[in-house]
């Protein structure tokens, strides 16, 4: 589909990189074919509410929310925008701190008769995830990419050589792992992600309520 590499990803570590800022407070970006934002919003159980014109304005609306709650926040708020690839159209979801794209309970039904890709990090620690999700099933997910699980755990395993990941154990230190893992995204995906294409988009967005256990009555974020 593409010929992404790591190489094509260099930018996320740049000192003023956007992508720096979502790596240090921790991350969750989604890419779902066909499905439009308002769906994946009923999905999430939320509800589109308004737009941020760029990414910089995408992360003030994030703190804004971050300050209406006393303690630990019980919701988070998610951009999305419409992206078209050689695949067909792809809908991007985008939130810090918050985890949709970790969601069995979410990412199932979202690839229902469709694909759905997401990555991820927790900040600080920090841990990084990576999802494949294909008709409703979780085909390959890993942290270290020698540790894989999900129904297909080795179905990337020729692709992810070729963006610079190595299956089977020890990593090259010289490729940055986690701008290899947006290379397989693309492989997967068709979307070349830019960092001008994050800063200058139109977000939509909503405010998505945190999962909880069914049965609990207390709040569990959930990774």
């Amino acid at each position: 589909m593409t010929t992404a590499t790591a190489a094509d990803y260099s930018w996320i570590r740049s000192p003023s990189s956007l992508f720096k800022f979502a790596m240090e407070v921790g991350y969750t970006l989604t890419l779902v074919q066909g499905v439009s934002p308002e769906k994946l919003y009923a999905l999430a159980g939320a509800e589109a509410s308004g737009r941020c014109h760029g990414f910089d304005e995408l992360v003030e609306c994030h703190w804004e929310l971050l300050d209406e709650f006393d303690h630990w926040p019980d919701a988070f708020l998610t951009g999305t925008l419409t992206l078209p690839s050689p695949a067909g159209t792809w809908t991007l979801a985008l939130e810090f701190g918050g985890g949709l794209g970790t969601r069995d309970s979410f990412m199932e039904p979202l690839s229902y008769g469709t694909r759905a890709v997401s990555h991820s990090s927790n900040g600080g620690k920090p841990m990084d995830f990576f999802h494949w999700y294909e008709n409703g099933l979780l085909r390959t997910t890993f942290e270290w990419p020698g540790d894989r699980t999900g129904t297909t755990p080795d179905d990337l395993n020729q692709r992810m050589r070729e963006v610079g990941l190595n299956p089977s154990g020890d990593q090259n230190p010289d490729v940055d792992r986690k701008a290899a893992v947006l290379a397989l995204t693309e492989r997967l995906t068709g979307v070349r992600l830019t960092e001008e294409l994050l800063r200058q988009a139109e977000y939509i967005t909503a405010v998505v309520p945190e999962e909880q256990i069914k049965g609990s009555g207390s709040l569990v974020v959930l990774p």
